[in-house]
């Protein structure tokens, strides 16, 4: 990919425009770049600068310019009216995992997207790699580490045959345009980014994406539970291998049996070696090992990953048990699903606090897997209409996180588990949802 002397717009800076920018310099680019923030309110300002890049807002005009390329940061809308008009005039929108990828030797990427477990199951793919793969084995993508640091830190315009676990957004798979995973999976399919996505129908397609380049010999490690994903899949049609899973079913290429995980038949590790809690971390499990076994890792090597995996931070996390009553932090549940499943990882006894930013999403299926619940405590933006959705005549109001807790600790009885899982993003109070979760496990902690 020729860059040299091409004019580039970067549409957002945060850490992964900084990063593709730091690519686009490497490569002789002119950059400019539209960010919502006054100069004097990025501390970058003066490295950008230096580095001969344009500093100026998001107006019309600056979209109204002539550009070779353009880089949008995955936070903006895909139908913004910037967007829109640079598409307009005919200039190429991508995503800074699609130049990555343009702009690196052939490396060995494996894409997991999906609406939930997308980060443990990643991070597990990447101790499996880490431990067959050593130091040519990454994480990075929607987990926080952009790709094109990867390629930066690793020199990736001339070194190859690295191999990266790499979550994925639908995000950042709208606007992709050449990037090719060998390996990829959609762990599931549920409502979620309908306010940015402007429907269902356009964030579920969107998940499609990640298989939409694959070749005959790459893996789409299929999902043969999830009746919607099958709806997409049957739709919008897979071209490569397909490795059909189920923790249901026997009948599918991968399947459980006896107590034992089977990848294609062949009998790969035992249940017993997986240390997470619930159902869904099953499936996770199973996505990774999967995975593993089509990049060619032994069973041996992936039974020991698995049976020393803990889990991630801010996913069915355990903080602490106070009084006979246990503390979980699930602040990267920001959809119904991930409620969901969260609560079904418990039998009973659960004060679920949720709350936070107003995405509009339905909360009828949740409603109806709310068993082990024993009392709903709303508070944030949309606190009020999810305690009158899930718990009219029960449920508590509070405003804030601080509130919820206290009022959880008040209630709580030895036996019961306080479960933070907001069914909602973060925005109306934290900045994201590892914040608000930091903070739960401070005021947890300080009880």
């Amino acid at each position: 990919m020729d860059l040299k002397d091409k004019k580039v717009l970067v549409i957002g800076l945060a850490r992964s425009g900084l990063a593709a920018i730091k690519v686009l310099h490497h490569l002789g680019a002119e950059i400019t770049l539209s960010e919502t923030k006054p100069r004097d309110q990025l501390p970058e300002a003066d490295e950008l600068e230096s580095m001969g890049v344009k500093i100026t807002d998001q107006s019309i005009p600056v979209f109204e310019e002539k550009y070779d390329l353009a880089v949008k940061n995955p936070g903006v809308p895909y139908r913004a009216p910037t967007i829109m008009k640079l598409k307009e005039n005919g200039v190429p929108v991508i995503t800074e995992i699609e130049l990555a990828y343009r702009v690196s030797k052939p490396q060995h990427f494996m894409a997991i997207t999906g609406s939930n477990g997308k980060t443990t199951t990643s991070t597990l793919l990447y101790e499996i790699l880490h431990r067959a793969f050593g130091e040519k084995a990454h994480l990075c993508g929607n987990i926080g580490i952009a790709l094109c640091e990867m390629v930066m830190d690793y020199n990736l315009f001339e070194n190859e045959g690295h191999w990266f676990a790499l979550e994925v957004s639908n995000f950042q798979l709208v606007d992709i345009d050449e990037f090719r995973p060998e390996v990829a999976t959609i762990i599931n399919l549920s409502p979620d980014h309908i306010d940015f996505m402007g429907g269902l129908d356009n964030y579920y397609k969107s998940k499609t994406e990640v298989y939409r380049n694959m070749r005959d010999d790459d893996e789409f490690i299929l999902n043969t539970d999830d009746k919607t994903l099958l709806d997409y899949v049957s739709r919008y049609p897979v071209k490569c291998k397909v490795n059909r899973f189920s923790l249901d079913r026997d009948d599918t290429d991968s399947y459980i049996s006896d107590g034992y995980i089977y990848i294609r038949g062949e009998k790969v590790m035992p249940l017993s070696a997986i240390k997470l809690v619930g159902k869904h971390n099953v499936q996770n499990v199973m996505v990774a090992v999967a995975a593993a076994k089509a990049a060619g890792i032994s069973n041996e090597i992936i039974t020991q990953a698995v049976s020393e995996f803990k889990g991630v931070e801010h996913r069915i996390e355990f903080v602490r048990e106070l009084d006979g009553v246990r503390y979980y932090n699930d602040s990267k549940g920001t959809n119904t699903d991930a409620t969901v499943t969260a609560v079904k990882s418990f039998d009973r006894g659960v004060i679920l606090l949720v709350g936070g930013f107003e995405k509009g999403l339905p909360m009828d299926e949740l409603r109806q897997n709310l068993g082990s619940v024993k009392q709903v405590i709303g508070y944030g933006a949309c606190g009020e209409r999810l305690v009158r959705e899930l718990a009219p005549d029960s449920g508590i109001l509070v405003t804030t996180l601080d509130e919820a807790v206290a009022k959880a600790r008040e209630i709580a009885a030895a036996g019961d588990t306080v479960l933070l899982s907001p069914t909602t993003s973060s925005f109306d109070q934290y900045s994201c949802f590892e914040e608000r979760g930091d903070h739960f496990k401070e005021l947890v902690n300080s009880l």
